[in-house]
C-alpha cells in the first residue's frame, strides 16, 4: 500500500514537472513567437530606433534672381545648437553653459540656464539658424571648456537670406523657421523652390553618441530649383525710391505702383511702400503703428493689433486692394467708343458743368464748365459731362461688352499669391444690372471696383496695339546646375481694340500729357502718353486715391507705368498734382537705364543742359573766356594763373547759365557753400537762388507753363563744395484738378 502510494505520488510529481515544463516553454514559445511574428516589425523598428541614428539632411531652397542674374533671395548653410542637460553633473557647468550659449547666441541667459536644469533630458534645442561666424565662435568656446564637448551639439540647418532686406520684400515674400514660403513668390513657388531633403543613418552606442559603423548610409539632399524674375533690380530701385519719397511728401498711408513691359506683360517692377525687412518679417517696420499698437492697453487687443500689423505689412496691394479707378478708366470708355464708331476725335461737345441722368446730377469738377470742346479736349481735361453722354451712346450691353474683353471681370492670373477676385454685381455691374445710373458713374470710373493689376494691364492694351497680355513675373525656372528647365513666353489673351482705335486712344493720353490734367506726368526728350485719376476712398469716402497710369515712348512704348498714392493729406490729392510726378520720375529714369534715345523737340533742346567744358590746363583768362562763351559764369579760387582743378569736373551735366569753379593753386581749399532753400520757386527764381549761392541746379519734372519746385535732393543748409549740382523738382499746381 505505501509502495502504491509512493508511486502515485512520483507519478503526480513528473505529471506536475511535465506540465511546468510544456507551460514554461509554452510560454517562452509564445514569447518568442509573439516578438518574432506578431510584434516583429515594431520590435525590431524600437531595436533599430535605439541602436541607429537617422539624421535629416537639409536642403536648400532655390535662389531668386531678378532679370539680370542679381541674388534676392539665397539660402545659406546654418546650424541648430543643441544641448544633453543629462551630461550636466553639477551647478558650475551649468552656469559656465548657460553664460557662454547666451552670450554668443545672444538669447535669454535665465532661459538657457533653466533648460541646462533638466537633467532626464538628453536633448533640448537653444536656437536654430546659427550662421557659420556664430557656429565658429561656438566651436571655441567649447574647446576652451573641457567637456563641453558631450554637452553642446550642432545639426545641420539651412537659412533664408534676402540680401537688400526690404527690397521688393511684399513681391518676394519671405519664409518661415520651418524654411516653408508664408507670402509672396515664396509660398506661390514654395514647392519649385523646397529642394527634397536627404538622411544620414549611421550607428550609436548606448549612450546615444555616434559610433563609426561600416553601414553607414547618406542620402544626398536636392536643392530646390531656382526662379529667374522678369523684375529689374534697377528700375525696382528707381520704383521704390519714388513712391518711398510720395508716401513722406503727401503724408500718405501708402503708395504702389507697377512697371510693366508693354509688348510682353513682364512685370520689371511691383512695389508696395511702407513694406517690411524680408530678414526680418515679424518686426513692425511702420512707426506710426508701432506707436498707436503701444497705446493698447487690453492684452489680447494688442496682441490682434499686433497680428493685423503683420498681415497688413506683408500684403502686396498692387493684386490684393482694389479701389474705384476713378478718371484713368476714361481711356477704356474712349477705347470702346472709338472702336464702336459712337465718337470721334473731332466731333465737337457742350459741357455745361453738370449732366442729369434720371433723377440723379452729375458735375464736372470745373462747376462752371468747359463751354465748346472736341473729344480730344474733353479728354484733356478730363470732363465727366461729355464721358456720361458716351457711355449712355453704348448702352450697357456694349460698354460691359469691352469691360469684360479688357479683362476687368476676372482676375489677370499673374503668378502670384492673393490677387482678389472680381465678383459679378460687386465689384462690378453685369450687363442686365446696369441701370442708366450706374452706367453714367462708371464711364467715369466710379461705382466698381478694380484691383491696380488689372488697371496697368488693361491701359497696357492700348500702349500694345490693342492687344491684351498675360501678365507675369517669373521668367524662367533653373535647376540646381544652372540649367533652364523652363521659359515663360509672352502670352496674348486677346485682341481687344483695333491697332487704328489703339492709335487714337494714345494720342488722346498723350494730349492729356501735353498739356491736359496730367502735365506733370511730362518728360522731356520722351513722348509720355497718360492719364491721371482721383477717386473717393471706400467706404466711407473720408479719403481720396490718386493715380496715374501711362506709357513711353507714346509712338513705340517700351513701358507701361501706373503709380496709386493712397490717402494723400499733404493738401494736394490729385491724381494730376500727386501720383503724376511720381511717374514722370520713374519714366524719366527707367527710359535712360533702358537707353532709350530721347528725341528732344526744338523747344526742349533750348532748355537742354550741357556738359561742362574742359578747362584744367588753361589759363584763368582762357578758361573764364571759354566758359562765359557758351553760357556759363565762372568763379575764381586761388592766385595762380593757370587751373588747376575745376567744379564740377569735365564732361558733367550742368544746367545753362550755370557756375563753374576754377581752382588755380594746389593751396586752395575747396571751398563749401551752404545749400540754400530752392522749394517753392519757379525755375527762373530757383536758378538764381542757387546761382548767388554758388551751385548750380538740375531741373527735374514738369517745365511747361507755371511750375513750381516741391524737392531737392540736397537739404537746406547742407554745406556743400562750391560748384556741386542739386536736382529740384518741379511741378505745376495748374489745371490738374483730375
Amino acid at each position: 500500500m505505501a509502495k502504491k502510494a509512493k508511486q502515485k505520488f512520483k507519478n503526480r510529481a513528473l505529471i506536475a514537472l511535465a506540465l511546468t515544463c510544456i507551460l514554461g516553454f509554452g510560454v517562452g514559445g509564445f514569447g518568442v513567437f509573439n516578438a518574432a511574428v506578431i510584434h516583429g516589425e515594431e520590435y525590431k523598428y524600437k531595436a533599430k530606433s535605439q541602436q541607429l541614428s537617422d539624421i535629416t539632411v537639409m536642403a536648400r531652397r532655390g535662389s531668386i534672381y531678378d532679370s539680370n542674374m542679381n541674388v534676392l533671395a539665397k539660402s545659406a548653410d546654418a546650424w541648430t545648437v543643441f544641448i544633453d542637460p543629462s551630461e550636466i553633473k553639477n551647478e558650475e557647468t551649468r552656469e559656465i553653459v548657460a553664460k557662454g550659449l547666451s552670450e554668443i547666441l545672444e538669447v535669454d541667459y535665465d532661459s538657457v540656464y533653466e533648460k541646462c536644469g533638466r537633467e532626464k533630458y538628453s536633448y533640448i534645442r537653444i536656437k536654430r539658424k546659427v550662421e557659420y561666424d556664430k557656429k565658429t565662435e561656438l566651436e571655441a568656446f567649447i574647446k576652451a571648456n573641457k567637456g563641453l564637448h558631450r554637452i553642446i551639439g550642432f545639426e545641420d540647418d539651412v537659412i533664408r537670406y534676402y540680401p537688400y532686406g526690404n527690397f521688393a520684400s511684399t513681391v518676394l515674400g519671405f519664409t518661415a523657421d520651418d524654411d516653408v514660403g508664408r507670402s509672396g513668390l515664396e509660398v506661390h513657388y514654395n514647392d519649385v523652390l523646397t529642394g527634397t531633403y536627404g538622411r544620414y543613418i549611421t550607428a550609436k552606442n548606448a549612450r546615444q553618441f555616434l559610433m563609426s559603423s561600416d553601414y553607414d548610409s547618406y542620402y544626398a539632399a536636392t536643392q530646390g530649383a531656382s526662379l529667374g524674375l522678369t523684375m529689374d533690380q534697377v528700375i525696382q530701385y528707381y520704383l521704390d525710391s519714388a513712391l518711398e519719397q510720395a508716401v513722406v511728401d503727401h503724408g500718405a498711408t501708402y503708395g504702389y505702383g507697377i512697371v510693366m513691359e508693354t509688348k510682353t506683360g513682364a512685370i520689371l517692377a511691383m512695389s508696395t511702400k511702407p513694406d517690411f525687412d524680408a530678414n526680418n518679417p515679424y518686426k513692425i517696420n511702420n512707426e506710426k503703428v508701432l506707436e498707436e499698437i503701444d497705446a493698447i492697453e487690453d492684452e489680447d487687443e494688442k496682441n490682434a493689433a499686433i497680428a493685423a500689423a503683420r498681415y497688413g505689412q506683408w500684403r502686396n496691394r498692387t493684386i490684393t486692394d482694389s479701389y474705384e479707378p476713378g478718371s484713368v478708366f476714361k481711356c477704356i470708355t474712349a477705347a470702346a467708343a472709338l472702336e464702336e464708331n459712337v465718337v470721334t476725335t473731332d466731333e465737337m461737345f457742350y459741357c455745361s458743368g453738370s449732366y442729369q441722368v434720371k433723377d440723379r446730377m452729375y458735375h464736372c469738377f470745373r462747376r462752371e464748365g468747359h463751354g465748346r470742346e472736341d473729344f480730344v479736349t474733353a479728354m484733356k481735361n478730363s470732363c465727366n459731362p461729355i464721358f456720361i453722354e458716351i457711355a449712355q451712346r453704348l448702352g450697357p450691353k456694349t460698354f460691359y461688352k469691352y469691360f469684360d474683353a479688357f479683362g476687368l471681370t476676372e482676375p489677370t492670373g499673374i503668378d502670384l499669391p492673393g490677387e482678389s477676385i472680381p465678383k459679378a454685381n460687386v465689384t462690378y455691374y453685369t450687363a442686365n444690372r446696369f441701370t442708366a445710373v450706374s452706367l453714367a458713374s462708371c464711364s467715369f470710373g466710379q461705382s466698381f471696383q478694380l484691383s491696380p493689376i488689372q488697371v496697368i494691364n488693361a491701359i497696357n492694351a492700348i500702349a500694345n496695339n490693342g492687344k491684351l497680355m498675360q501678365p507675369y513675373i517669373v521668367n524662367a525656372i533653373y535647376d540646381e546646375t544652372g540649367n533652364k528647365i523652363l521659359q515663360t513666353k509672352p502670352t496674348i489673351k486677346r485682341q481687344v481694340i483695333s491697332e487704328h482705335t489703339a492709335d487714337q486712344v494714345t494720342y488722346l493720353m498723350e494730349q492729356v500729357v501735353k498739356s491736359g490734367t496730367a502735365r506733370n506726368g511730362y518728360v522731356a526728350g520722351y513722348r509720355v502718353a497718360g492719364k491721371t485719376g482721383t477717386s473717393e476712398k471706400l467706404p466711407d469716402k473720408t479719403y481720396n486715391i490718386s493715380s496715374f497710369c501711362g506709357f513711353a515712348p507714346a509712338d513705340d512704348p517700351q513701358i507701361t507705368v501706373l503709380i496709386v498714392v493712397d490717402e494723400p493729406k499733404s493738401g494736394a490729392y490729385t491724381g494730376g498734382a500727386v501720383a503724376a510726378p511720381v511717374a514722370a520720375e520713374v519714366i524719366q529714369q527707367t527710359m535712360q537705364y533702358l537707353n532709350v534715345e530721347p528725341q528732344y523737340t526744338e523747344e526742349e533742346l533750348a532748355k537742354l543742359d550741357m556738359k561742362a567744358p574742359q578747362l584744367v590746363g588753361s589759363t584763368v583768362a582762357q578758361a573764364t573766356k571759354d566758359a562765359k562763351a557758351i553760357g556759363y559764369n565762372v568763379k575764381v579760387i586761388g592766385e595762380g594763373e593757370t587751373v588747376l582743378n575745376q567744379t564740377p569736373v569735365a564732361k558733367q551735366v550742368i544746367p545753362k547759365n550755370g557756375i563753374i569753379v576754377l581752382y588755380t593753386d594746389s593751396k586752395s581749399e575747396t571751398k563749401k557753400v551752404k545749400v540754400p532753400n530752392l522749394c517753392g520757386l519757379s525755375i527762373s527764381d530757383a536758378s538764381r537762388v542757387a546761382r548767388d549761392a554758388g551751385i548750380n541746379i538740375k531741373v527735374s519734372g514738369c517745365t511747361r507753363g507755371t511750375v513750381v519746385s516741391y524737392r531737392q535732393s540736397i537739404a537746406t543748409d547742407t554745406e556743400v563744395a562750391m560748384g556741386s549740382i542739386i536736382t529740384v523738382s518741379f511741378k505745376t499746381e495748374v489745371n490738374v484738378q483730375d
